[in-house]
């Protein structure tokens, strides 16, 4: 959308304006130079230096309640006393600082307490996908030559025949198993640490000391690459906790957007609320959610798996006032007919990353829950999440895009051919970004970083375009992009309109092989509770909104959740597997 087309009197100041406000010196999202491996990078000058940092603050906030958890209610008092007694655990197991520490498990109180306990001791934290086989947790484990590994009761059961291919592994913590564990290398985290409503009553004791500095080593994230074997991304302290500074500074953003001084910090405002429903495996939900509600001193509160009526449930019972994750998630608590059975009205915040969203969407949640604000942006593992941040008035008024970047990052647009040449205001051509939260690269795949990393920035693969006040608008995935005879097909222009529809929840475009145009069109679609529509009424809907060429040639109907990885990302592949044996 064009600044002319913008509602009158918005911006009150751009972008630009509004950042250099922000990080000026004195402030407090102040910035500063620094040399990050050879290359001159923005950076947070006021931001925790360390991950144990952040954990260290967390103890002024005393009785307030951190983790909630089915019946379970953890205070930061008591977080900070079974994290301590974690890290000691680990040091008199022979943790030092750069021994890899995994976390398998889905989201409970331990995954945390094991997250803070090993990195404040210096360990890199190497959390696994908990959704993954024993054969991949177990390249896991080997790839990253895992010294410690965590995990609950479900994930030992499928990973323990495969413990004897693991030959770097020392010690496994099993949490929740009713059972005991007749294996030399296994302990319980209950022998440590008890159960969470007891952590109150473990003795106050210091967490070992170590030296760390921003640029340590912190933690490995694997991609969710859907081909091939995934790669561990290598973070610093740095960049994981630029997440707090790049989300706070988005806040701040927003009001003098729209022409308002930012609100003042309050020690006695009410205590900010979030539901998880994203893993804490994920980059998102370890670097853009737990992390920042740490260190603000929030309230964070974990569902056992996602269950919509159990969202309302949580919703109602712990006054959240921050909801989301991915856009399916939210078009769940829009759509679903007993919403208004609960009270809802404490949320103020429904955001959402990792997955193209629907410009129908912004609409909606302002209608729905008209206190809260839509929330979107854009990141990616390699880059510890958050790069670009969208919300409130801007957000409506640019609801494809996923906002600018933020103050301490760069986006260049560069022409795929070279790699080099930088294009021109909305030119589409692949990202690139660069930053302080940039990756190290990949673990022990120093080819794979030397493609993907250059000269302190990451190439992602995504094809955008960054129009002149530097909104960035994904156009696509590079490698999902159709060419139908010659013509380029970008699947989220006709995923956008089949959303459009009203019959639609859930929507993607794939190629099915066609004999002459290499690659036509087709369509999976999920639709709304109660909704008809025909594969016909939908091709027809796409055909009002777009050229011929973009037409999917067939609708194919899913009748759940389209599936997807732990980012979010719909999963093509098993989808292009419905069109196997059929030509275009």
């Amino acid at each position: 959308m064009s600044e002319a087309a913008l509602p009158a009197g918005w911006p009150a100041m751009s972008v630009a304006q509004a950042h250099a406000m922000l990080t000026s010196p004195g402030m407090p999202f102040e910035m500063e130079t620094v040399n990050i491996r050879g290359v001159e990078v923005r950076a947070w000058k006021n931001q925790p230096p360390t991950l144990r940092a952040v954990f260290e603050a967390c103890r002024q906030h005393g009785e307030k309640i951190f983790l909630v958890y089915e019946d379970e209610r953890v205070s930061f008092e008591a977080f900070h006393r079974a994290v301590a007694a974690f890290a000691n655990d680990l040091q008199a197991q022979g943790v030092t600082k750069g021994d890899r520490v995994a976390i398998i498990m889905r989201n409970l109180p331990e995954w945390v307490v094991g997250f803070y306990a090993a990195v404040s001791i210096g360990a890199i934290v190497t959390p696994l996908n908990a959704w993954w086989t024993g054969a991949e947790l177990e390249y896991g484990l080997t790839d990253s030559g895992s010294k410690i590994a965590i995990m609950d009761a479900e994930r030992y059961e499928r990973l323990k025949e495969h413990l004897p291919n693991c030959p770097d592994l020392k010690r496994v913590y099993v949490s929740r198993e009713m059972e005991e564990i007749a294996h030399p290398l296994v302990t319980t985290v209950e022998s440590v640490l008890g159960g969470a409503n007891d952590w109150i009553k473990l003795p106050d004791q210091a967490v070992p000391a170590v030296d760390l500095v921003p640029d340590d080593d912190a933690t490995i994230f694997y991609t969710s690459g859907t081909t091939g074997k995934p790669k561990g991304a290598l973070a610093t302290h740095r960049g994981v906790n630029s997440n707090i500074m790049s989300g706070g500074c988005a806040g701040a953003r927003a009001f003098l957007r729209r022409g308002e001084a930012p609100p003042q910090p309050d020690p006695n405002a009410p205590q900010r609320s979030t539901l998880l429903s994203v893993p804490f495996f994920h980059a998102t939900g370890c670097f853009a959610v737990l992390n920042p509600m740490l260190w603000l001193g929030a309230k964070l509160v974990m569902m056992h798996k996602w269950d919509v009526i159990r969202a309302f449930e949580l919703i109602q019972r712990e006054k959240i006032q921050s909801a989301g994750g991915v856009p399916t998630i939210a078009w769940q608590l829009i759509e679903h007919p007993l919403r208004e059975k609960y009270d809802l009205s404490s949320l103020e915040s429904v955001s959402y990353g990792g997955a193209p969203s629907a410009p129908e969407l912004v609409r909606k949640i302002k209608e729905t829950f008209p206190k809260s604000a839509p929330g979107n942006g854009w990141g990616m593992t390699e880059t510890c999440a958050t790069v670009t941040t969208h919300g409130a008035e801007d957000y409506t008024n640019r609801p494809m895009s996923c906002g600018p970047a933020v103050p301490v990052a760069e986006l260049q647009i560069r022409d795929p051919a070279d790699g080099v040449t930088v294009l021109e205001p909305n030119a589409v051509g692949e990202l690139w970004a660069k930053g302080p939260m940039i990756v190290k690269g990949y673990w022990n795949k120093p080819e794979a970083t030397a493609q993907t990393f250059v000269d302190g920035w990451v190439r992602t693969g995504d094809l955008a375009r960054v129009d002149e006040e530097g909104f960035c608008f994904i156009i696509d995935r590079a490698k999902d992009m159709l060419i139908r005879g010659g013509e380029n097909i970008y699947c989220i222009e006709v995923e956008n309109v089949l959303y459009d529809h009203p019959a639609v929840m859930d929507a993607a475009l794939v190629g099915i092989p066609h004999k002459t145009l290499g690659e036509e069109p087709a369509a999976v679609v999920t639709l709304k509770p109660g909704a008809e529509a025909t594969e016909a009424e939908l091709r027809a809907h796409v055909a009002e909104h777009l050229a011929a060429f973009k037409v999917p040639v067939k609708v194919k109907f899913w009748h759940e959740t389209l599936p997807r990885n732990a980012n979010g990302k719909i999963l093509k592949n098993e989808l292009k597997k419905l069109f196997e044996g059929e030509q275009a």
